[in-house]
């Protein structure tokens, strides 16, 4: 079912179109209709392989995706069809299978890199429950560094209602994620809105707006209509244009010093209800009055919140690394060569393998800088590899202590520790684990799995301090050496 159709089926029923209604103008069944009218959560998902067994092709799906990827860069006529697909595969990867799964493996390969798209139009309108939508540029002070920051503002032209949220960047996944955040203040969503191409919902190539995939499946969760207008004509959204303006004189002069992006959007957030308390609406009724029959006239919100997440494939390299938008994130060295999936959200990265398992969780950055790292991403090569931890960047996170013991370790020593650490760093976090290993270190043993997981887990839990204390205890419970009652 193509993506319009769904968001189309899904308008029309909010709007009160009976479902039969629906069929009969789209041409498809009922049962249809009510599957997607009815559908809870349209947040997009991994775009892991389908469940359908291919045994045949087993070995060669990765080479076969990587030639299909390659292909979008090449000229039209110089692209790979299923049988040139076949073809290569008999003859250079030994492939004994029939050409009837190679030729389906890549029908399907193609049909889930389609996307839809729409022309927009503008309509002019005050109508309650319309919402206008742009971007302004600010400075801020956040954690002691200055950045340069978007605003994203939307307003309700009917009542003059003005929202604003701060965001690192436009891309789709932080647009997606600002409106909904500012639709759970409202607790409703706008029936229409109004932007311009300029934003990272669509692009207009050729005269005509082709939405963002990502926007189009958020438009279609939340069930409104988009219109888009010329970004240079600023008569057609001048609401949300003068809202801009005036938000960044009354709200961010002088330059905002918060300690986080969430206490920078709170301080917007109550500016904005303190702002509607004085303001009026195009008749003089104040605002919050207006307010009212702006909510009316919008549309309920899901009950599944929308997961702002653009996900996008990677090779990482001879270290493990991964490249998105620019920056390097470290999936770790056990990963080098392999095709991954990345989960960009506006505030983390999520990497991917083979059928949805995780691999890393890291922090979103943003422009130029150095590899996003976590250290829980190293142990697992590193147990494979022990000798490598002389030069592994995981000892700048560990302490100096537990560092100096497991370098004079042998190579089995060191693996057990290691293993040890990645274990409990699973459940606990790595700073509890390296504390409780480093305890067992100074003790004059060897960490294994007893030995770190209890005490680990009692520093995470905020039942041990993490101080000087001697938790040998440990050890000698977990091994046998203290009795109950002795």
């Amino acid at each position: 079912m193509p993506l319009d159709m769904m968001n189309d089926i899904r308008s029309m029923d909010a709007g009160g179109v009976p479902r039969a209604e629906i069929a009969r103008r789209l041409g498809v069944s009922r049962n249809t209709v009510a599957k997607y009218a009815d559908m809870e959560d349209m947040s997009p998902v991994a775009p892991t392989p389908a469940p359908r067994s291919r045994p045949a092709l087993a070995g060669h799906e990765a080479w076969v995706e990587s030639a299909l990827e390659s292909d979008l860069g090449a000229p039209r006529k110089q692209r790979h069809t299923a049988k040139r697909v076949y073809d290569r595969l008999v003859g250079g990867r030994g492939y004994e299978g029939p050409y009837s799964t190679v030729r389906r493996f890549v029908a399907d390969r193609r049909r889930s890199r389609a996307s839809g798209g729409g022309e927009g139009y503008l309509e002019l309108e005050r109508a309650p429950g319309s919402c206008q939508v742009d971007f302004g540029n600010f400075r801020a002070v956040v954690a002691g560094e200055a950045l340069g920051l978007k605003l994203l503002v939307l307003t309700l032209p009917h009542s003059n209602e003005r929202q604003r949220v701060a965001l690192r960047s436009e891309t789709s996944e932080c647009l997606c994620a600002g409106l909904g955040e500012v639709f759970g203040r409202w607790g409703r969503a706008p029936r229409v809105m109004v932007l311009d191409n300029a934003t990272e919902a669509g692009r207009r190539p050729r005269g005509t707006v082709v939405e963002s995939r990502l926007f189009s499946q958020f438009r279609g969760h939340c069930r409104f209509e988009a219109r888009f207008c010329n970004p240079y004509s600023g008569n057609e959204k001048g609401s949300v244009e003068n809202a801009v303006g005036f938000l960044r004189r009354n709200l961010l002069v002088p330059v905002p010093s918060v300690g986080s992006m969430a206490e920078l959007n709170a301080m917007l957030a109550d500016g904005c209800a303190r702002l509607r308390g004085s303001s009026s609406c195009r008749d003089g009724r104040p605002a919050a009055e207006a307010l009212q029959e702006d909510l009316a006239g919008m549309l309920a919100l899901p009950g599944v919140a929308f997961d702002a997440v653009r996900w996008v494939r990677a090779k990482a390299d001879e270290r493990g690394y991964v490249r998105v938008d620019g920056r390097e994130y470290v999936a770790g060295p056990a990963w080098h060569g392999r095709e991954l999936l990345v989960g960009v959200r506006p505030s983390t990265v999520e990497v991917l393998a083979d059928r949805g398992r995780r691999v890393a969780v890291l922090s979103r950055a943003f422009g130029e800088g150095p590899a996003v790292r976590n250290p829980m991403s190293l142990p697992p090569a590193l147990v494979a590899r022990p000798r490598a931890f002389g030069e592994s960047a995981i000892r700048r996170d560990m302490p100096g202590a537990l560092v100096a013991g497991i370098d004079r370790m042998d190579g089995a020593g060191r693996r057990q520790t290691l293993r040890a650490i990645g274990r409990a760093g699973a459940a606990c976090g790595f700073e509890a684990a390296c504390l409780a290993a480093e305890r067992v270190v100074e003790g004059g043993r060897v960490p294994d799995d007893a030995t770190v997981d209890v005490p680990s887990r009692r520093i995470a839990a905020g039942s041990e301090e993490r101080g000087g204390a001697d938790l040998s205890v440990y050890d000698g419970f977990l091994k046998g050496a203290v009795c109950d009652g002795s």
